[in-house]
């Protein structure tokens, strides 16, 4: 592995007693990889960046990168940040606005010989698609076009890990997107092995190669996108990425195969579907996401709509079924029906995702 975490903890001094800001948290990166943090403010995902970047001391754990030792709390080992190598892009891109682009990009790599600084210059603008932007300020610049040009400042001393802390939260959602597809081609095309941290969820699954969900201190689950999505690790996991609800099932033995019983029916011939013994009396909570649901006239199943959001070549229903229980589902925008409707939905899962039930 190339940078790796052991039970790394962090307190803040002036923080209540016991509540660390981050707990005990491991992970891996390998060498090429981009990896991930996402979780609700306060989680404790920027403290995770500044630990890496050395601007904060663990209480506990060590970090490294391949065989280099950045910190160990047991030794009291600390690495300063300068003498990392690790490049670091910020939320505000932190340009020089007296200096010109180009002066810039060359800020981190003045101890290079002067042609050999023009020329990684060069190299780093034409990388961005901003080569023409050479000797503008970085107020003549959009806001996309300055964070690319922090992206190439930070590339130039060739670090051997980029952190990146919300480097598009200032931008607009449509600008947002596209750079994140282009970032990503740029760390690809150069081989840079990068941490980002977000809290825009089709951000982290743009941009990530692995997610890391945080939430108060811990990282929940560090995986693959389409694991953390298909099999949460827990139940904060589930409930915090996508749109889904849990509701009330009970798994049984259907002829020698578990099935689940959900307020919309059976889901039988589901994969990994958990035994009945899994929960007491085969009592549990079954997460339904939006995507499981589908809309169906013809279904026996009807479902009140309570709210609708317009997204394009969709809308997310949000149903309630005469039961009481409330589910969400996408549905093609062309089907247009109104607030107090009743439609027919069925559930459509191949991931069964159960937890212990919780209480009302």
């Amino acid at each position: 592995m190339f940078l790796q975490l052991d039970r790394v903890r962090l307190h803040y001094p002036d923080r209540a007693a016991g509540a660390a800001a981050v707990d005990v948290a491991s992970l891996a990166l390998q060498a090429g990889q981009l990896g991930v943090l996402i979780g609700p403010s306060g989680c404790g995902k920027t403290s995770l960046l500044r630990l890496i970047a050395g601007l904060e001391r663990p209480d506990q754990g060590q970090i490294r990168i391949g065989d280099d030792v950045l910190a160990d709390a047991a030794t009291g080992h600390h690495l300063a940040p300068e003498q990392r190598r690790i490049g670091m892009v910020f939320q505000d891109y932190a340009l020089f606005p007296h200096l010109s682009v180009a002066d810039n990009v060359a800020f981190g790599i003045r101890h290079l010989p002067r042609g050999e600084r023009r020329q990684r210059v060069e190299q780093m603008l034409a990388l961005v698609g901003l080569g023409h932007t050479a000797k503008r300020a970085p107020h003549q610049l959009s806001g996309g076009q300055q964070q690319r040009i922090a992206l190439a400042r930070a590339l130039a001393p060739q670090p051997r890990l980029l952190l990146l802390d919300e480097p598009f939260s200032s931008l607009d959602v449509d600008l947002r997107e596209r750079l994140a597809q282009e970032l990503r081609a740029i760390l690809k095309s150069t081989g840079t092995t990068a941490l980002f941290v977000t809290h825009d969820q089709l951000e982290a699954f743009a941009l990530g190669d692995v997610i890391g969900v945080m939430h108060r201190g811990r990282l929940e689950q560090w995986d693959d996108p389409y694991t953390l999505y298909h099999r949460p690790a827990s139940r904060f996991v589930a409930g915090f990425i996508g749109h889904g609800v849990f509701a009330p099932a009970r798994i049984v033995d259907c002829d020698g195969h578990p099935c689940v019983h959900t307020p919309l029916g059976e889901l039988d011939d589901v994969a990994e579907c958990p035994l009945p013994e899994a929960f007491p009396g085969g009592e549990c909570d079954v997460l339904l996401r939006a995507d499981d649901i589908v809309h169906d006239d013809a279904s026996p199943v009807k479902a009140r709509i309570e709210r609708k959001a317009f997204r394009g070549s969709e809308f997310l229903y949000t149903l309630r079924l005469a039961s009481g229980e409330q589910v969400l589902a996408h549905v093609p925008s062309h089907h247009d029906h109104q607030v107090g409707e009743w439609i027919g939905i069925r559930a459509e899962v191949d991931h069964v995702v159960t937890f212990r039930r919780e209480a009302a």
